[in-house]
């Protein structure tokens, strides 16, 4: 059984192939046999697109002109040159897409119809930078493909576990009833972590109270209690919560209608500063790349130094606000970009926290360390490091889907 992900992200189009061979799914992440990733911000005229196949890296540059002819461009790497891995596309069992956005609508991973299709587009609105992409890539596999089933798994559908007190914005009730409401995202990552705790503790799920912090250009936390997500900083959209790489995470409203009334700003305009030039960038200036701001730190840039300060202080807020949901934690889990491979975010996160029994073993966090623990021996909090699989938790719902119907 062959099944390809389509990760599509703001910026990007990542891709890979999966071939399972066994009956039953392997309860552990397996390598791709085939990877492709576009990066449309290569330049300002050409995007970049690299494959690895097994022993084989391309890359090629590509016309940013028609995002469709570059999918296709992607796809044929599949069937034809140095990076060939099929004989010919009727090969792929299923396709599965990250789609950041689903609504109220979907709680699960879901086969992908007309209904969805619209669901997505009527979603653009709350993810402008996600949904469209989406839909490229669902209309390309549509093309090129044929009728292949194809599967949605939604960033959002983790969350919709949330009691209403955590998901209700306290403006009026009718708005809540036309779907304004706290939806989270990044859901899937925050599902795998949870999973890949449990099976390195060696505990049930059930029984775990965890707080997973999903740490890159975009981040988000989750608590995690019985199984299910309760609770969760990002909201109506990604641009609430923690302060990101370029997003200014949670603000007061008012500035808003300060930017507007003082600034004559438009909504677009708006939108650019808050998710394209706040967060670390817009506070460093330069980049909102958390390795540019620790080097300029390092380098002695003050405000290099502010915006980290200002990221590990928002950071700390999140872990208590989810901590005050759980009533209790068993495990505080890193992942993503960040969160996998920033040892200062994790060593000055986890400071201050001893009261709750959590103590971090600075040489273990030092050590680049991958699915596994960096608390002591004593800690009564396990800290744990999780590389997220995300492209890997998509293949295994296209996996079931496949198999129950």
């Amino acid at each position: 059984m062959k099944i390809l992900v389509l990760n599509a992200g703001s910026s990007s189009q990542k891709s890979c192939l999966y071939e399972i061979k066994e009956p039953a799914l392997p309860d552990y992440p397996l390598h791709p046999i085939w990877e492709a990733n576009i990066d449309w911000t290569a330049s300002k005229e050409l995007g970049l697109m690299t494959v690895k196949t097994p022993g084989v890296k391309q890359e090629y540059p590509l016309d940013l002109k028609s995002k469709p002819e570059a999918i296709a461009q992607l796809f044929n790497t599949l069937i034809s040159g140095e990076t060939k891995v099929l004989n010919d596309f009727s090969e792929i069992t299923i396709v599965g897409h990250r789609v950041v956005h689903g609504g109220s609508d979907y709680s699960e991973a879901t086969l992908i119809d007309q209904k969805v299709k619209s669901t997505i587009r009527d979603l653009i609105p709350l993810a402008p930078s996600h949904n469209p992409a989406h839909l490229e890539g669902i209309e390309a596999v549509e093309t090129l493909l044929g009728n292949v089933p194809q599967v949605a798994v939604f960033d959002t559908a983790f969350h919709r576990t949330m009691p209403d007190y955590a998901t209700v914005y306290p403006i009026p009730y009718q708005y809540f009833q036309d779907g304004i409401k706290r939806y989270g995202f990044h859901g899937t990552s925050h599902k795998y972590c949870a999973q890949k705790t449990a099976k390195i503790l060696g505990k049930p799920l059930e029984l775990l109270k965890l707080i997973t912090c999903h740490l890159g250009n975009g981040c988000s936390l989750a608590a995690i209690k019985d199984g299910i997500s309760i609770n969760t900083t990002m909201g109506f959209t990604p641009l609430e919560g923690l302060i990101m790489g370029t997003r200014s995470g949670s603000i007061d409203p008012s500035i808003v209608l300060y930017l507007i009334s003082q600034y004559k700003y438009d909504i677009q305009q708006i939108n650019q500063i808050l998710n394209k030039e706040s967060g670390l960038k817009g506070i460093v200036g330069e980049s909102g790349d958390l390795r540019y701001v620790l080097t300029e730190m390092n380098a002695g840039n003050a405000q290099a130094k502010l915006a980290f300060e200002m990221y590990i202080h928002h950071l700390k807020m999140g872990i208590g606000q989810m901590l005050a949901n759980l009533g209790g934690l068993d495990a505080l889990v890193f992942t993503a970009g960040v969160g996998e491979h920033a040892e200062k975010v994790r060593e000055v996160a986890c400071q201050g926290w001893e009261f709750l029994g959590l103590k971090l073993d600075l040489e273990k966090n030092a050590s680049h360390p991958v699915d596994q623990e960096v608390s002591t021996a004593d800690s009564k909090v396990k800290i744990l490091v999780v590389h997220t699989e995300e492209d890997w938790a998509i293949a295994s719902e296209c996996w079931h889907i496949f198999n129950s119907y």
